[in-house]
């Protein structure tokens, strides 16, 4: 019996390849599945399930590519918001055998209605289950958000409470196998670690120390979660079932950085290197920060030009964004210098230390704003005087009351998510914007004040 943990990066997201005597199982498929088929072939193994824990909201499940593939069977848990038009319905109870391999259904819901757990048996051992893939449900040090069904907010909360029960009943030697991993925007405290059991979990997950079903509901219904845009075509792909992704791009040619028409022009080098020189008017998101952000901040209607640092970069940032549907990538740009060169609409960003934000603190020049633009829970923990919160992800819509032309220093934790959001307010007319680079980390490390 094998099982191989497959990461895909970005999206901190876990998929999962069961193998046993000749036959395979592939629980959470990410869109693109030519590393599943890579495995069967190596394993000498036939795909016979594929087996969602419940219809994602923050990738394009690679499920129905997959079932066109290999011919295997799709399951797909109860109480969809959609008939899964890809899947057969599995329920609590039913059970599957992959090889020497066993796996039972847990119905599982709170995350989403139709979450379920799959519960991993070798049947050559009698002694309990093995693991269990979670989903949603159950994370590495944290459990599911369960703010997707805003007029049901106790309700929800209350069928997690009651799912994560059943989970613990599983024994402490039940090790946990998550759909997500740190850095999934699926939860906000979870450990930055991919192994753990029930047993562990029971001891050091903080969400399962809370005393009672209505304590939990009560904590739960108290996050504060963000639900970007992209989610609900996230959702919808996930009923009806995602095409294949275009190839790869192709370099364009640097006058297409000239006029790229109605292309959005995405740099997704860096921030150092978007500071250092950019293409006016394009939008900077770190090819790292892709899967955060591009979501919230990248229009779904318009084609995409690349300015990446070199290929290698440009792809894998194309790949990226297939993996949360934006497609319409029409080619990449190395580096900025045609800019330079052909006199090109060439920008740069300023950044500011922490003495010159303590100076404008102290003595404010006329008109300026100091934004931060961290999560609202990362503000209200702390922040510096006067300081006005918008999410980066809400932009430029939260700037609204803001006057484009008067001076905004930007500011988040340390400086990456600022240098975004001023790409944005650049690109929205805003005359004279710089950032506050160490941001929150570097005014805190200095001793400065800051206010709750």
């Amino acid at each position: 019996m094998r099982l191989q943990k497959i990461k895909t990066e970005g999206l901190a997201h876990l998929s999962y390849f069961l193998s046993a005597d000749g036959e395979a199982a592939v629980i959470d498929p990410r869109r693109d599945i030519d590393i599943y088929l890579d495995l069967a072939r190596e394993e000498g193994s036939v795909i016979k399930h594929v087996f969602e824990t419940h219809r994602n909201e923050d990738l394009l499940s690679g499920a129905a590519l997959l079932k066109k593939e290999t011919g295997a069977k799709v399951w797909h848990g109860p109480n969809p918001e959609k008939p899964i038009q890809y899947a057969a319905e599995t329920r609590e109870g039913d059970t599957f055998e992959i090889g020497e391999a066993l796996l039972k259904v847990l119905e599982t819901p709170g995350h989403t209605d139709d979450s379920l757990s799959y519960v991993l048996f070798d049947k050559s051992f009698e002694e309990g289950p093995v693991g269990v893939f979670t989903g949603d449900a159950l994370f590495i040090g944290d459990v599911g958000r369960t703010d997707f069904y805003p007029d049901r907010k106790r309700e929800v909360a209350g069928l997690l409470y009651d799912s994560l029960k059943k989970l613990m009943g599983l024994g402490d030697q039940c090790l946990v196998y998550p759909a997500h991993g740190a850095g999934s925007v699926c939860g906000s405290g979870m450990a930055d670690r991919e192994f753990s059991s029930i047993g562990h979990e029971k001891l050091n997950n903080p969400r399962l120390q809370i005393g009672g079903r209505e304590a939990f509901i009560d904590a739960k219904v108290a996050e504060n979660h963000y639900i970007p845009p992209y989610f609900r075509r996230m959702e919808e792909g996930n009923i009806e079932g995602a095409e294949a992704a275009p190839p790869a791009p192709l370099p364009s040619s640097p006058a297409m950085l000239l006029d790229p028409g109605d292309a959005i022009c995405l740099d997704v080098r860096g921030i150092f290197d978007f500071a250092g020189g950019h293409r006016t008017g394009s939008l900077c998101i770190p090819h790292d920060m892709l899967t955060a952000f591009a979501g919230w901040l990248l229009p779904n209607d318009k084609p995409v030009l690349l300015l990446a640092r070199d290929e290698d970069q440009a792809v894998d940032a194309a790949i990226t964004l297939q993996r949360i549907g934006f497609d319409n990538v029409s080619g990449f740009v190395s580096g900025a210098m045609p800019l330079a060169v052909k006199n090109g609409p060439l920008d740069v960003l300023d950044f500011i230390d922490t003495e010159t934000v303590a100076a404008r603190v102290d003595k404010p020049p006329e008109g300026w704003t100091l934004l931060d633009v961290r999560a609202i829970d990362e503000y209200e923990s702390g922040h510096i005087k006067d300081s006005k919160h918008a999410y980066v992800g809400k932009l430029p819509d939260a700037a609204s009351e803001l006057d484009p032309d008067q001076p905004v220093t930007v500011m988040c934790g340390s400086g990456a998510r600022a240098t975004i959001a001023a790409s944005q307010l650049l690109r929205n007319g805003f005359s004279e914007v710089d950032v506050y680079i160490g941001s929150m980390k570097a005014w805190t490390a200095a001793g400065n004040a800051i206010e709750r």
